[in-house]
């Protein structure tokens, strides 16, 4: 008896240790998805990356890519000073209030508050390579992930990655690039907010060649479909056959 009481109780502790604990008012991930556009929501979240402060009608604002254990939420031009960006690093915990919102199949957090908690947490990236395509997908929508194994295919111009989705743009802008797995063609971005000209991401990608094979890391944004956010490329690690 009291061998299975102490399994027991192992179990309770484990269920306890795994399931983050919100203070009163916070919502789950499961109660911010179940809720309606334009609810108010408030949510526990950790920063995970951040695209640069700027001024918008003269009020500081940045954007953020932040997830907790459960899922990922993407803050909308979120109102802070350039200090409090500063202060906003990787892992920083925030509790956040805002409006749910869609824009383009991007479901986002806008005209939040917010204040720094106590806590840590950094994501690691979540292979959902075996999920593209599927309608199971979404549910890991802004999230931290990575995809292994792809192959890069013409952009549409004759060459591996184009400045802007139709080629307009200039080194310095967003970068676009096709990759294929399993025979489905995907378009992944550097977004130059979050990964601009210099830095190690967007440099990878201007030195791609049709037919290289990759591996990648970034976020599960989603525009008219998915289209991730591409925050590292290496070539892919080829696992041994045991």
């Amino acid at each position: 008896m009291k061998k299975i009481s102490a399994v027991i109780l192992a179990l309770v502790l484990a269920m306890v240790f795994a399931c983050p604990v919100f203070a009163e008012g916070v919502m789950t991930y499961a109660d911010y998805v179940a809720a309606e556009l334009d609810a108010e929501i408030t949510v526990e979240t950790y920063i995970q990356a951040k695209q640069g402060w700027w001024e918008n009608n003269g009020v500081g604002v940045a954007t953020f890519y932040t997830q907790n254990e459960e899922g990922a939420y993407f803050l909308y031009n979120m109102p802070c000073s350039q200090e409090e960006f500063e202060l906003l690093t990787v892992g920083t915990k925030i509790r956040v209030t805002g409006y749910k919102a869609e824009w383009a199949g991007e479901v986002e957090l806008v005209d939040a508050t917010y204040e720094i908690i106590e806590g840590e947490y950094i994501a690691e990236a979540l292979d959902v390579t075996a999920l593209l395509g599927t309608e199971e997908l979404i549910n890991y929508q802004n999230q931290f992930v990575a995809f292994k194994g792809m192959t890069v295919e013409d952009a549409g111009n004759g060459a591996a990655f184009m400045y802007n989705w139709d080629g307009s743009g200039q080194d310095g802008n967003d970068l676009y690039f096709n990759v294929s797995v399993n025979g489905a063609t995907y378009t992944f971005t550097v977004e130059s907010y979050l990964c601009g000209a210099g830095t190690e991401v967007y440099e990878a990608v201007k030195a791609l060649k049709i037919g290289d094979v990759i591996d990648m890391e970034g976020f599960l944004y989603w525009y008219e479909g998915v289209n991730p956010h591409i925050t590292a490329v290496a070539p892919a690690v080829i696992e041994a056959a045991e």
